[in-house]
């Protein structure tokens, strides 16, 4: 299958300010990329210029092979886009939604009709099909959205933040929906601030930071780089103990209170366990749980950007 997504040297300057910066690499077909970077780094810049919103100021931005400047049509025709901000228009039912959504794109009554009923039903959103979307919840409104960015059976799919701020339930639909088109062959660019969404879906991720890319990869892979951020997880009964006390461990690099647990950072997980157990019983303590824990992706995302978090949030 041919690379979705080929971007050369793509730039954007806005007078003096770079908010891209000679950006390249590829998306393959048939992948679910994931597109990560804190807020100013140059990711909507980038899907801007991607889908033909934003002019590059240098450089080139191709979708199967098509120059999204100089075959702007034929590139078009092969994507679909869900921007965070829902499109969807609220004095509409779903139905309409979907099926004006449909004659934008220019496909065929019943196919779009057909497309529409299997989407509302892939959707949970069925029984709802008729009733105006301004009653809506933000996860259906979500899915909705999703649904007319699918009506045209897209083969690469724009997803910016698909999950932002929703229910546990419409979150979980929305990403088995993502699985299944995927599976279907659509090719999947997906920018989110959720970096265990991003972990759990995502064949590949970039990570961009200050206009230009600081890592491409595995998620695997990505994690492998950083040897300093693997850690021990740890919860004791009975009496007290602090951060300042495990700290004192000589193999321990940093310490974190998540909770009822401490997580240990250090580059020696043998001595720093031992160090681990040595400080229990000097305290009289018991360990109720210990795991070792090798890097996140969200420690290659702070390790790459600085980027401070809230959460588990970028």
């Amino acid at each position: 299958m041919p690379n979705a997504v080929e971007l050369s040297g793509i730039t954007k300057r806005y007078g003096d300010l770079v908010a891209v910066d000679h950006v390249s690499f590829e998306v393959r077909g048939g992948e679910i990329f994931g597109f990560l970077g804190p807020n100013g780094a140059g990711k909507t810049t980038t899907i801007g210029m991607l889908t033909g919103i934003v002019t590059p100021t240098e450089g080139t931005a191709k979708i199967f092979g098509h120059d999204i400047q100089k075959e702007a049509k034929e590139a078009k025709r092969c994507i679909g886009i869900v921007w965070e901000e829902s499109n969807v228009y609220p004095e509409l039912t779903a139905w309409e939604n979907l099926n004006f959504s449909g004659e934008i794109y220019h496909v065929s009554k019943r196919q779009r009709e057909a497309k529409a009923l299997e989407l509302l039903d892939k959707f949970g959103l069925s029984a709802r099909k008729n009733d105006k979307v301004r009653g809506f919840s933000k996860g259906m409104k979500r899915r909705v959205a999703i649904s007319m960015a699918l009506i045209n059976s897209p083969r690469l799919l724009f997803l910016d933040e698909p999950t932002a701020g929703l229910d546990v339930q419409s979150s979980i639909v929305i990403r088995e929906a993502i699985r299944e088109e995927n599976r279907r062959g659509t090719t999947v660019f997906l920018t989110t601030h959720n970096i265990e969404e991003a972990n759990q879906m995502c064949d590949r991720i970039a990570i961009i930071n200050r206009g230009k890319i600081v890592a491409i990869d595995r998620s695997e892979s990505l994690k492998g780089t950083i040897r300093s951020a693997q850690s021990i997880q740890v919860s004791f009964g009975g009496a007290e103990i602090g951060e300042a006390d495990l700290g004192k461990i000589p193999s321990v690099r940093r310490v974190l209170k998540e909770g009822d647990k401490f997580r240990l950072f250090t580059e020696d997980p043998p001595a720093a366990l031992e160090g681990i157990w040595e400080c229990a019983r000097s305290h009289g303590i018991r360990i109720l749980e210990l795991n070792t824990l090798g890097p996140t992706l969200e420690d290659v995302f702070i390790n790459l950007t600085g980027a401070a978090q809230e959460g588990r949030r970028a």
